[in-house]
């Protein structure tokens, strides 16, 4: 891959993210908020709403909560423009396992009635299930190597999604999703998730602590690194959607950092989700999803979390690992 079109900046006090040449193609976007004519809804109101959350983020987009959107209005306008949605999912060595109850539960749950196509990057084909899908939807599978360590399955996502974002996908899809694939869809996903860049908060990082006691790389030496004093939330990186080229301009930063790093003989703490969230500091995201979006069995749900719609499975990390979850 030859990656000269991009030069990434970092200045030296901050190491703040300056892409100077990133991709800017526009093939799919929202133009005008239009919706049928006859739709029925609810009345919206200006006096009533959620109030034990913060609905909006101090760059003025949304922070979207069960009770912030209709699903009716939403929906309907992005119906309109009948988008082509890719989720990119990887499944690799014994994480296969999990493919027929994501694909199973994203056919209920997620985006119905859009055109879905699920990318199912993994090195056992084989295993794909064959599970019925809806109109418009169907399943690509992508071959990609083994890994020894499950630091290399996390790190290959940025990798593999790049080269193939650009080989493949580009021409199939106007808005793309990352997910992981050792999760359950438990309710409705769907237009209110759409914006160039989607960005979810993580579970354990959103309520009280202070920015200084997020897990983001603190050695200066990564290309991940964010000083003390700085930051915004803490992002997961197990769902994140976009535009196909936002996404495809944060991936390609995550791959060449992570790459840089490896150069230079340094991982970063959390791996991609530290690039991640270094990328969204610096590129701020045009809507920021709760954890809603994503949740965890291991952790009871409380009250401000409405609706679980996405929750990652307990599992055993010694058994479905590569090197036995180290």
């Amino acid at each position: 891959m030859c990656f000269d079109d991009m030069e990434l900046t970092m200045e030296k006090q901050t190491n703040v993210v300056e892409a100077k040449h990133r991709s800017n193609k526009v093939s799919w976007s929202i133009e005008n908020l239009s919706i049928p004519n006859g739709l029925i809804y609810p009345q919206p109101s200006t006096q009533k709403g959620r109030t034990d959350v913060n609905c909006v983020t101090n760059w003025n987009v949304p922070l979207v909560w069960e009770g912030t959107f209709d699903p009716i209005v939403i929906d309907a306008i992005y119906k309109k423009t009948n988008p082509r949605v890719g989720v990119m999912i990887f499944a690799v060595g014994k994480y296969t396992g999990f493919l027929k109850g994501f694909l199973e539960t994203g056919e209920k749950h997620f985006l119905t009635d859009f055109r879905v196509t699920y990318y199912i990057f993994t090195d056992n084909e084989k295993e794909v299930p064959a599970i019925a899908l809806g109109k418009g939807r169907k399943i690509t599978v992508l071959p990609v190597p083994s890994a020894k360590r499950w630091q290399e399955v996390v790190f290959g996502r940025m990798k593999w999604a790049t080269i193939t974002i650009d080989k493949q996908i580009r021409n199939e899809a106007d808005y793309l999703f990352l997910m992981d694939v050792d999760s359950l869809f438990h309710n409705r996903i769907g237009a209110e998730s759409f914006s160039r860049l989607s960005a979810v908060l993580h579970r354990g990082y959103y309520k009280n602590t202070e920015r200084a006691n997020f897990p983001y790389e603190r050695h200066p030496e990564s290309r991940a690194y964010i000083p003390v004093g700085e930051g915004d939330y803490y992002y997961t990186a197990a769902v994140l959607g976009g535009y196909l080229e936002d996404i495809y301009n944060l991936v390609r930063y995550c791959y060449e950092q992570s790459e840089e790093d490896s150069k230079n003989k340094i991982e970063a703490v959390w791996q991609e989700e530290s690039h991640l969230n270094k990328y969204l500091l610096y590129n701020k995201p045009t809507k920021v999803l709760s954890p809603e979006y994503l949740w965890s069995d291991y952790d009871a749900v409380p009250a401000d979390i409405k609706v679980v719609r996405i929750s990652q499975l307990k599992k055993n990390y010694a058994e479905v690992r590569p090197n036995g979850g180290h």
